[in-house]
C-alpha cells in the first residue's frame, strides 16, 4: 500500500493507495472516524459496480449507515438539484457526528464534500474515488462545490476529508474514455511542475491507460504527493495551489458551452484546455516551438482532443468561450487569472494577457 499524508494543521490526513481498498473501506475507516452513522452518497453507474462491496466493508465493521444514490453525471451538482439533495439527506435524521462516505468519481467527491461542508454547519466525510481523475486530483486537497448557470463550482467551500482511500481495482470497470479524462489530469501535474514525470509519460502512458499495476500506482501516488504538497503550501489558493488550474480556465468555458453534459467530460476539457494554455504560452514567447509540439503530440497520441472543433454540438464562437470566461471563479478585479507555461515543468499565473491573444488561440483551435 502507498500512503501519501496531507498536512494541514489540525486536518492532516492520509491517502491511501492500493487494489482492494473498497473491500476493506469498513476497517480502514474505524481508526479515523471510531463508531458513528455514516452516510453514503453515490450515482447510478458506480453502485451498479461497487456499492455492494462498500456496504459490506461497513456492516462487518459494525457501521450503521444510509446509502443515497443520485443520477450520473455533472448534472448532479447542479446549484438548483442541490436543495432538493439536502433536504433528502436531512431527512434521514441527521446528526452533528453522522459522517458522509463519498463512493464515485469528481462529481460524487464534490457533491457530498459540499453537503458535508454545510449541512449541520459542517460534517465528517471520506472520500473513496473510483475514477482515475477523482483519485489522482479532486479528491484530494479540500475542494468541494457545485455548478451555478454562470459557471462551474460557483457556489462551494474548502472542507478537508478525514480520509481517501484510492482502490485502483476501481479503474477496472473504467470505459476508455475516463481513463482518459482522468490521464488528461496527470499530464497536467508533468506540465505544472515536473517535466522528469511527463517524460516518464510518455514512455510510458500507454502501460499506465492499459492499468498496468506497478506504473499505474506509481503515477497516482506520484500526483497525490505533488498534490499533498501543493495543499499543505497553500490550502485555499491563495498562491501556488493556482497552478493547479493549468487548462482549466480554458476548459471550464468549454464545459460551460457545453452545457456540462456527457459530450465533454472534465478531463477532455482539460486536455484542450492544456493545448490552448500552450498555444497562448507560445504566443506570448515564453514556450518553445519544440515543446509546444511535444504537449500536442502526446495528448494526441493518447487519443484525448485537443482542438476546440472536436467538441460534438459545435461550432462554438470565441466570443460566447471567452464571455464564460470572465465569469471565472478566479478572476480579479475584471481580469482573468491565466496558468502559462515556461517550459515543460515551469508553470505560472498571470492575469495581463492581451485579449486579443485569447481570441486568437481559439479560433486557431476552431472556434469561429
Amino acid at each position: 500500500m502507498s500512503l501519501v499524508p496531507v498536512a494541514l494543521a489540525g486536518r492532516s490526513y492520509d491517502i491511501l493507495i492500493e487494489r482492494g481498498l473498497i473491500a476493506r473501506a469498513g476497517a480502514l475507516i474505524r481508526p479515523v472516524l471510531g463508531a458513528r452513522r455514516l452516510v453514503v452518497l453515490t450515482d447510478e453507474n458506480v453502485a451498479r459496480h461497487h456499492l455492494a462491496a462498500l456496504e459490506a466493508s461497513l456492516a462487518a465493521a459494525d457501521y450503521r449507515f444510509d446509502t443515497v444514490v443520485v443520477p450520473p453525471g455533472e448534472q448532479a451538482k447542479d446549484l438548483h438539484r442541490f436543495p432538493e439533495l439536502a433536504e433528502r439527506l436531512l431527512g434521514l435524521g441527521l446528526e452533528r457526528g453522522t459522517a458522509f462516505v463519498a463512493l464515485g468519481g469528481g462529481v460524487i467527491g464534490d457533491l457530498a464534500g459540499f453537503a458535508a461542508a454545510t449541512l449541520l454547519r459542517g460534517l465528517d466525510f471520506v472520500q473513496v474515488p473510483t475514477t482515475l481523475l477523482a483519485q489522482i486530483d479532486s479528491s484530494v486537497g479540500g475542494k468541494t462545490g457545485v455548478n451555478a448557470r454562470r459557471g462551474k463550482n460557483l457556489v462551494g467551500a474548502f472542507h478537508q476529508p478525514r480520509l481517501v482511500l484510492a482502490d485502483l481495482a476501481a479503474l477496472d470497470t473504467l470505459p476508455r474514455r475516463e481513463w482518459l479524462a482522468g490521464y488528461a489530469e496527470m499530464v497536467k501535474y508533468g506540465l505544472l511542475g515536473d517535466a522528469d514525470f511527463f517524460a516518464r509519460l510518455e514512455r510510458d502512458g500507454e502501460v499506465i491507460l492499459a492499468g498496468a499495476p506497478g506504473p499505474l500506482g506509481e503515477a497516482v501516488a506520484h500526483c497525490c504527493r505533488m498534490k499533498a504538497e501543493i495543499v499543505a503550501e497553500d490550502e485555499r489558493e491563495a498562491g501556488r495551489r493556482a497552478l493547479l488550474n493549468l487548462g482549466h480556465t480554458f476548459g471550464h468555458a468549454l464545459e460551460a458551452e457545453t452545457g456540462y453534459g456527457p459530450d465533454l467530460l472534465h478531463g477532455e476539457a482539460v486536455a484542450i484546455g492544456m493545448m490552448l494554455a500552450a498555444d497562448l504560452s507560445r504566443r506570448l514567447g515564453l514556450l518553445g516551438e519544440a515543446d509546444f509540439a511535444r504537449i500536442g503530440r502526446h495528448l494526441t497520441a493518447t487519443g484525448l482532443m485537443t482542438r476546440v472543433d472536436q467538441v460534438p454540438g459545435g461550432p462554438f464562437t470565441a466570443d460566447r468561450l471567452i464571455q464564460h470566461m470572465a465569469h471565472d471563479k478566479k478572476v480579479a478585479e475584471g481580469r482573468i487569472a491565466f496558468v502559462l507555461m515556461r517550459g515543460l515543468g515551469d508553470s505560472f499565473q498571470r492575469r495581463d494577457v492581451p485579449p486579443e491573444l485569447v481570441r486568437d488561440c481559439f479560433t486557431t483551435a476552431g472556434a469561429v
